[in-house]
C-alpha cells in the first residue's frame, strides 16, 4: 500500500491486499475497516468494475507509516542479524538481504 500510486494499477483491490498480508477477505475486510475508521485508508469502488474495491492510503497514514519505519526497520534489522547467527537461517537471511525493494 505504501508504493501506491495515481497511475493505472497504482492501488490495490480488496482482494489483493489480502493475498499480501496472508489474511482472509473476512479479516481483510475488517482490517480495513478499522484502518479506515482511524482515517488512514480509505475505500473506493472501481469505476469499470463496480464490484471492484480498491483501497487508498491516506495522508495521515502515510505519515503514520513514515514515523514507523525507522522502528520497523530497526527491529527487522534485529532479527535478521540474529537469524544470521544460525547456520542454518544464514544462507536464506543472505538472500533475503538481496531482495532490497524501494521504499
Amino acid at each position: 500500500l505504501s508504493r501506491q500510486h495515481n497511475g493505472e494499477g497504482g492501488h490495490l483491490q480488496m482482494k489483493q491486499v489480502a493475498d499480501a498480508v496472508v489474511l482472509s477477505q473476512s479479516a481483510t475486510t475488517r482490517l480495513v475497516t478499522r484502518l479506515e475508521d482511524r482515517g488512514l485508508l480509505s475505500r473506493y469502488l472501481c469505476p469499470t468494475d463496480r464490484r471492484g474495491i480498491y483501497t487508498d492510503v491516506t495522508q495521515a497514514g502515510l505519515a503514520l507509516l513514515n514515523e514507523a519505519r525507522p522502528t520497523n526497520e530497526s527491529a527487522l534489522r534485529e532479527a535478521l542479524d540474529a537469524a544470521a547467527e544460525d547456520p542454518e537461517l544464514a544462507p536464506l537471511v543472505r538472500a533475503v538481504e538481496t531482495l532490497r525493494v524501494p521504499a
